[in-house]
C-alpha cells in the first residue's frame, strides 16, 4: 500500500436538490475524457460501461446552465469528446473545495491519524477473506 492510500482524508460531495450529486466520480470522468478525448475510454479506465459514462456525462451536462462535455461526431478521428472550458472550470472549481475542506479539517485529521490503530483490520477485509 502507498503510503498516500493510507493517508486520512475527506470526500466532497454536492448534492443538488431534487437529487443530483457532484463528487469526485464525475469530476475524474471529466478529467480523463479531457486525457483521452473519449467517453467510452474515460469509463473503461474507471472500470465502468459506456452507457454508465455517457449517463453521468448526460446528467453533468443537464445540471448546469453550461455543458462541461460535447461530443465530437464521427469523421477521419471517429469521433470522440471535449470538456468544455466550463468543464475544465468544474474541475479547477471543485479540486479547489476538496483542498479547502482538507486544510480546512487538516488538525482534526491529525488528530484521527494519531489515535487511530494503524494494524485495525476493515470490514470489507474480514468479509472477503471468508
Amino acid at each position: 500500500m502507498r503510503d498516500e492510500d493510507s493517508k486520512l482524508r475527506p470526500i466532497l460531495r454536492i448534492d443538488f436538490p431534487p437529487g443530483e450529486r457532484l463528487g469526485r466520480g464525475k469530476i475524474m470522468l471529466l478529467e480523463l475524457i479531457r486525457e483521452t478525448g473519449s467517453i467510452s475510454a474515460a469509463g473503461r479506465a474507471m472500470d465502468m460501461s459506456y452507457r454508465r459514462a455517457w449517463l453521468l456525462v448526460d446528467a453533468l451536462n443537464r445540471m448546469f446552465k453550461e455543458p462541461s462535455v460535447e461530443s465530437q461526431r464521427g469523421g477521419k478521428q471517429g469521433g470522440g469528446a471535449a470538456v468544455t472550458a466550463f468543464g475544465e472550470m468544474l474541475i479547477q472549481r471543485f479540486r479547489a473545495m476538496e483542498a479547502k475542506a482538507c486544510a480546512a479539517i487538516k488538525d482534526d485529521l491529525d488528530w484521527l491519524e494519531a489515535v487511530r490503530d494503524p494494524n485495525a483490520v476493515s470490514v470489507t477485509e474480514t468479509v472477503s477473506d471468508k
